[in-house]
């Protein structure tokens, strides 16, 4: 099930099942094993895969500053490496803040489109300045000497939910723990630095936004605002689920996303070879 595209950075995944491709893209705090409640699940009707992003997970490291539309190249290599025409593409949080730039550019690459737990720009209470200021505050503790272990009970309590259980916030905390620091903390600053709102009137593929309706972090009414600007989105929230909602609530995630690609399943394909 494991594997890796070539190249720099090499880029891990994992992948199961058989029929149209499906990947899954995880948050900035997360990995691949974010979706392992989707990949089971949807095994039986699709190809699903999940990937680590440059940096995270068995993913390499990589030198320098990251520029945001680094994601989106990785990608489009995990796509041709796979020999997929189009995809059904996930995203989750960053996940789909990297969608977001991606798409506009390569539509002819994607079938459908499922945003999850997302924003999608800055209004007027989220300066440039405010910005430089809280990519300055989340890096001083870890450039201080602080560990990501330090800091996983208020990232999980900010998070999740108050109806999340035990097992998922213990998830949450290993999956912090496995965080590679110094692409964490360039991460950070790249996604904050990142405006491509005005994206979403260019995604002319069908469209499906999740949310939890106790996320605190992007809360529903963002997706209640992104539908106005969606030639073909729909949008459903989650009760008792907060920023994570694939993880809290999978079976309520996974009957909207399995109702969703249920009607565009086979505009998914492999390319010919």
């Amino acid at each position: 099930m494991h594997h890796f595209v070539s190249g720099a950075p090499k880029l891990s995944f994992d992948r199961i099942g058989d029929g149209p491709p499906l990947i899954f893209l995880h948050g900035i705090g997360g990995n691949r094993f974010q979706w392992r409640d989707q990949l089971v699940a949807f095994a039986d009707r699709f190809t699903a895969i999940a990937w680590d992003a440059r940096g995270y997970g068995r993913s390499d490291d990589y030198a320098g500053d990251l520029a945001f539309g680094d994601f989106s190249d990785d990608l489009l290599r995990l796509l041709d490496d796979l020999q997929v025409e189009k995809a059904h593409l996930v995203g989750l949080s960053m996940g789909a803040r990297i969608l977001l730039d991606f798409a506009p550019d390569r539509l002819d690459r994607i079938a459908t489109l499922t945003l999850c737990d997302f924003f999608y720009g800055f209004d007027e209470s989220l300066t440039e300045e405010k910005r430089e200021e809280f990519i300055a505050l989340r890096q001083k503790p870890l450039l201080e000497g602080k560990t990501l272990s330090d800091l996983a009970p208020d990232l999980v309590a900010s998070l999740l939910s108050p109806s999340a259980s035990d097992a998922v916030r213990q998830r949450l905390v290993d999956s912090i723990e496995a965080l590679h620091v110094g692409s964490y903390l360039k991460t950070l600053a790249a996604t904050l630095r990142y405006n491509r709102g005005a994206n979403l009137a260019a995604l002319k593929v069908p469209v499906q936004m999740i949310y939890g309706e106790d996320d605190r972090l992007t809360p529903p009414g963002i997706g209640e605002g992104a539908l106005a600007h969606l030639p073909d989105g729909r949008l459903n929230v989650i009760p008792k689920a907060g920023h994570l909602s694939n993880i809290e609530t999978p079976d309520a995630f996974n009957t909207i996303l399995g109702r969703f690609l249920s009607i565009y399943r086979d505009t998914a394909c492999w390319k010919e070879v």
